[in-house]
């Protein structure tokens, strides 16, 4: 008799002003068929400030080589994209228009390729109303109380995960944080022995070593 593998429920924070997430997004449905992806919108701003972060487009080097990053990215894995006309952006139209449509795998595909693929913004009136309508969403339905404490929630359980960036997949309590952790994602998945291995454990029991000076003295 064939034993089926239950199927793992994966909860995947992401947020539209990530271009990481955008091709992180494009890849998830590669994963293996028995995946149930919850995909879970969250402020990538209040991760930052929740534990005292910096986005890499507020560290002037790092946001020239983010955008040059991603660029290769994409082309590496063969999804198309358009840089949007300035970034960062306020995602937080996106963000709640996501929670109020519901946030299936199609509504988070759609919303990210509108930035990403399209490059457009929600600044773009003519545009955002284009698919405001194309999406049948009237601009009130994204100002409720409802959709308002569903971002808040989100942002609440993905700290209580100890989630710290954008994207994070979030599966049997274990974080997988970036698009460059989705071959561990993988991994993971299949049960690989690695998450077994003392080089893994002996990562996990690092102690602390040094610890900066931050107040310049």
């Amino acid at each position: 008799m064939t034993i089926r593998p239950t199927m793992k429920t994966l909860h995947w924070y992401f947020d539209f002003i990530s271009p990481f997430s955008y091709l992180q997004g494009e890849l998830l449905p590669t994963l293996a068929p028995d995946i149930d992806i919850h995909y879970k919108p969250i402020l990538f701003a209040g991760l930052l400030n929740h534990w005292g972060n910096v986005g890499p487009a507020e560290i002037g080097p790092k946001q020239r080589w983010t955008y040059e990053h991603c660029a290769w990215l994409a082309h590496r894995h063969n999804i198309p994209m358009t840089m949007p006309a300035h970034h960062p952006f306020n995602p937080l139209p996106l963000l709640r228009l996501c929670i109020a449509l519901g946030p299936s795998q199609h509504v988070v595909q759609r919303l990210f390729r509108y930035v990403w693929h399209d490059g457009h913004l929600p600044t773009e009136e003519q545009h955002w109303s284009a698919l405001l309508e194309e999406l049948e969403v009237t601009g009130d339905m994204l100002d409720t109380p409802e959709v308002k404490q569903q971002l808040r929630a989100n942002g609440d359980a993905a700290i209580a995960a100890n989630v710290f960036g954008v994207p994070t997949a979030v599966v049997d309590g274990r974080c997988f944080w970036g698009l460059d952790a989705t071959d561990m994602l993988r991994a993971w998945l299949a049960g690989d022995a690695f998450f077994q291995s003392p080089l893994l454990q002996q990562a996990q029991n690092m102690q602390p070593g040094l610890q900066r000076n931050r107040s310049g003295a």
